[in-house]
This record gives structure tokens, C-alpha cells and sequence, in this order.
């Protein structure tokens, strides 16, 4: 058992620093923010859409350890392995030993933790921020000393300056903190109240510490937003993040999400009879209400605020829950007293779980490379590339060789970063006819090459239109096509044969 058990911990970690992928879209944007002067980081990240703490941090990162796809990646590596000891005093703190272990096995093996512990994004540290903060914050309820409060606002502070999502997350937590000094209150707790007051004061003492940034986030949510998705209802929200959880879309994968999620209901409404028997309270139980409260106010706010300003939901923005999804689990599986129940279903959650974190090695999230390699082949230096969408440019960009002119659509501009403000606005102002007439002038004799794709959901009609603009005045060619069942970032690529020589 415990060989088992120190097996699945080796596994999990190992696991969070392999993958043969190289840097999608995501990962491209946020090494080519963070490898600016700190200086620019700000002004940069006012066109992209997000809060700046994850680049600066980068930005020391790469410094000492460079922007190669294994340097960056092992960042996010190192915040994953460190959510794994803080699961086990999570888990310990809220049922004992027991959930401690269950809830530490669980995230070990969690497809979804180990997809963002190799991926040059913020949500492994998300994950890290938004537990500690629960911990600190339970330790102060118990004694508000002025330590744990100025730790609860700095992390909170922290969270936010990390990802958008932490304000609804700290809205939900702020919600039920309320009703426990209103419970406490009337019960005449008065020591127990005014240290939810103080905790409650923390946390707002943590939004102050995000003000500097406010401006900032103002012109991102009137210029830039979510353009490539719509707001999303709670039910969309939480299929697509069981399925994240799982895995991805895979069968196996939303099965298992839907396993979990079966196993974190029995966590909050189950109640062990005995080795054979689990009965259902539907008052739920009591140590599991605040987890499950914070999983759905979280999801409730979220949705009120994505419709209010019309932005989306990414199943990565349930990191900021997921650590409390998981001790449900924990909770769910210590309601299994017999052994070989707990064994067998743990050991299902374990080897399903572990079959997505093995797969998130050989599953590759961009076709960036294929790109790159069959423009290499067929091109010669000062070759043009163009990008459609100009999503796919920061990850083909970089695996590229160097030597070829690389502009994107709708505006020439350069590959390595996407300009999202006012994103809609710019593609309606252009068409594929005048950018296909500009790209003409400006290529003269030279090839061009065009990495394009249909399934972004800004672009699905202008990229084919623009293959069909170009071929009008060029013969052309397919190197590539576009493989959705293999890549997540699918793209394809299209050659279009120098123009031939004037005629004397």
C-alpha cells in the first residue's frame, strides 16, 4: 500500500515536467511578454488581457534560466510539485490523515494539474495562491494574530495580480465569511466573529494591494475582453471543466471527470454507516459546505459577470477551485470505510488519472512545428510568412528559423505577439481582397507561405476567403493540412509560388 502510494507521488511529479509539445499559442504569448524589459511588461499586458505578477515572475525566471521550452515550462513544473504538500496539510486539517492522503493521491495524479504544471501559463501558481490563501485564512479564524492577516493580504493580493478569476473566487469567499460573522454574531460568539471580521478585513486589505493595477484592468475590459468566445451558462461551465479535469475531450477523460465529480458529491452529502454503507444526507455535511460553497459561488458570480460584460470561460480558470474540488474528493473517498472499496475506487480515480497525465505527454498542442519544418523545406530567406489567424503566429514564430519576412492579418503586423484591443473592430475594418492587393505590393517576386486555419472562432470565414484571394492571383499549393484530431492548435499551410517575371 504505501509502496503504491509513494509510486503514484514519484509518477505525478515526473510527470510535471515532460511533454514533447511545443509552446501553443498561450505559452508563446506569455514567454514573449515576459522576455520584454520589465518596463514594457505593463504596457504590453494592457493589449493582451491579464494581470502582470506570473510575467514578472517569468521575466526573473528566464533570466536566470533562459526561454527554452523545458526552461519555461519547468517554472510552472515547480508551483505544481508545491500544491502537493500543501494538499496533504489541506486535506489533513479537514478530516484527518486519511484525506490527507486521498486528496494528495488524487492531485498527484490529476490529468488537469499536470497539463498546467507543463504549461507556461499562471494557473499552476493560481492554484498554489488560491490554497494558501485558504489556509492562512483558516489559521487566522482560529487567531487572527497580525502575521496571518498581513500573510492573507498579500496572497489574496497576489491572487489577484496572478489571474482575473481570483476576483470572483475572493467574492465568493467573501460571501460566506459574511455569513459566518452574522452566524457567529447571533450565537454570541463575539471572539469568533470579530476574528471573521479581521479575516474579512484582510481580504480587502488584499483588493487595496491590487489597486495600482486598476487602471490598467479598465482598458483591457473596455478594449480587449474574450473576442474569441461568448459567455458561457453555469451548465457549460461545469461540463467543460469535469471534462478538464478528466483529461480533456477524450471518452475516457470525461468519464473520469464525471467519476470525480460522483465521488466530491458523496464527499458532501455521504455519510459512512458502516465497511458495506454509505447513506445520503441531503443537509450535507458540515466540514464540506464551505468547500462546495466556494466551488458554486464561484461559478455563480462568474456567469453573472461573463454575461454582464460579455466575456468567456476557459475550462484553465477553474484552477482557482480546483484544489477545493479535489479535497471533495479526499472527503468523498474517506467515506469508503472498507479497504477494498477504498482501494478499488481510489486505485480507478489513480490509474484513469494517470492515463491522462501519460497522454499529456504524447498529445501535442500545436502543429507549429509542422508548419515551420514544410515552410523550411520549400523557402528560401526573405520568403514571406503570413499569419491567419495571427493567433498561430507567436507559436510558429518561434520554431521557425530566422530569414523570413513574417507579417499577420489583419494589419502586417509582426508574429510574436496578438494585439486584442479592439480586436472585432480591427478584422471588420479590413478584408481579405485589400490585404491579399497590400501583401502583393509588398512581397514582390517572393514566395509566400500562409499559416491559416478555420476553427477560430474570429476568423472561420476570413482565413479560407483570404486562401481564396491569394490563389486568385497566385498559383498555389497545400504543404500542410490541418489536423484537429491530433493538435490542439491545429493550422495549415499554403504556398503561393513566386510572381512570375514581367515581361519585356
Amino acid at each position: 500500500m504505501r509502496l503504491g502510494v509513494a509510486g503514484v507521488l514519484v509518477v505525478g511529479v515526473a510527470l510535471r515536467f515532460v511533454t514533447r509539445s511545443p509552446l501553443w499559442l498561450d505559452e508563446a504569448l506569455s514567454v514573449n511578454i515576459s522576455r520584454l524589459p520589465l518596463g514594457q511588461i505593463g504596457p504590453a499586458l494592457r493589449h493582451d488581457g491579464h494581470p502582470p505578477l506570473y510575467y514578472y515572475l517569468l521575466h526573473g525566471w528566464i533570466d536566470l534560466f533562459g526561454s527554452g521550452n523545458g526552461a519555461v515550462r519547468a517554472f510552472s513544473g515547480l508551483w505544481a510539485v508545491g500544491l502537493l504538500p500543501l494538499m496533504w496539510i489541506a486535506g489533513k486539517r479537514l478530516g484527518g490523515r486519511r484525506v490527507a492522503w486521498t486528496s494528495t493521491l488524487i492531485m498527484a495524479a490529476s490529468p488537469f494539474a499536470i497539463r498546467y504544471g507543463t504549461e507556461t501559463r499562471m494557473y499552476a501558481m493560481v492554484m498554489v495562491l488560491a490554497l494558501v490563501g485558504w489556509l492562512v485564512a483558516d489559521d487566522a479564524l482560529r487567531r487572527p494574530t497580525p502575521v496571518r492577516l498581513v500573510v492573507l493580504a498579500c496572497v489574496m493580493g497576489a491572487l489577484l495580480l496572478t489571474h482575473y478569476w481570483a476576483m470572483w473566487f475572493l467574492g465568493a469567499a467573501g460571501v460566506g465569511l459574511l455569513a459566518r460573522v452574522v452566524r457567529r454574531h447571533r450565537a454570541g460568539a463575539i471572539e469568533a466573529r470579530n476574528a471573521a471580521i479581521k479575516v474579512l478585513g484582510a481580504m480587502v486589505a488584499g483588493v487595496v494591494l491590487f489597486v495600482p493595477w486598476l487602471p490598467s484592468l479598465l482598458v483591457q475590459s473596455k478594449h480587449t475582453g474574450t473576442p474569441w468566445a461568448r459567455p458561457l451558462r453555469p451548465t457549460d461551465i461545469v461540463v467543460r471543466s469535469l471534462a478538464d479535469f478528466g483529461g480533456g475531450v477524450q471518452p475516457e477523460a470525461i468519464m473520469l471527470g464525471w467519476f470525480l465529480a460522483i465521488v466530491a458529491l458523496v464527499g458532501l452529502f455521504g455519510r459512512a454507516i458502516d465497511r458495506q454503507r454509505i447513506e445520503l444526507d441531503l443537509r450535507t455535511r458540515r466540514e464540506a459546505r464551505p468547500h462546495a460553497l466556494l466551488v458554486v459561488l464561484t461559478v455563480a458570480l462568474a456567469t453573472v459577470a461573463g454575461f454582464a460584460t460579455n466575456s468567456t470561460f476557459a475550462s484553465r480558470y477553474a484552477s482557482v477551485f480546483f484544489p477545493f474540488f479535489v479535497l471533495l474528493v479526499g472527503l468523498g473517498l474517506d467515506r469508503f470505510r472498507g479497504r477494498v472499496a477504498l482501494i478499488g475506487v481510489a486505485g480507478a480515480l489513480v490509474l484513469l488519472s494517470l492515463a491522462g497525465g501519460v497522454r499529456n505527454i504524447v498529445y501535442s498542442r500545436s502543429q507549429a512545428e509542422v508548419s515551420a519544418r514544410a515552410i523550411e523545406a520549400a523557402g528560401r530567406p526573405g520568403d514571406w510568412v503570413v499569419y491567419c489567424p495571427d493567433q498561430l503566429g507567436p507559436a510558429t514564430s518561434r520554431v521557425l528559423r530566422p530569414g523570413f519576412r513574417q507579417v499577420t492579418y489583419p494589419a502586417f503586423g509582426g508574429p510574436e505577439r496578438v494585439d486584442w484591443t479592439d480586436y472585432t473592430a480591427r478584422l471588420a475594418a479590413q478584408t481579405p481582397e485589400r490585404f491579399a492587393d497590400e501583401l502583393m505590393r509588398r512581397s514582390g517576386n517572393r514566395a509566400i507561405y500562409l499559416v491559416w486555419s478555420d476553427t477560430y472562432t474570429t476568423h472561420q470565414q476570413i482565413c479560407p476567403d483570404l486562401v481564396n484571394a491569394l490563389l486568385r492571383r497566385r498559383p498555389g499549393q497545400a504543404l500542410t493540412q490541418g489536423k484537429t484530431a491530433t493538435f490542439y492548435e491545429p493550422a495549415s499551410v499554403y504556398r503561393f509560388d513566386p510572381a512570375p517575371a514581367p515581361k519585356p
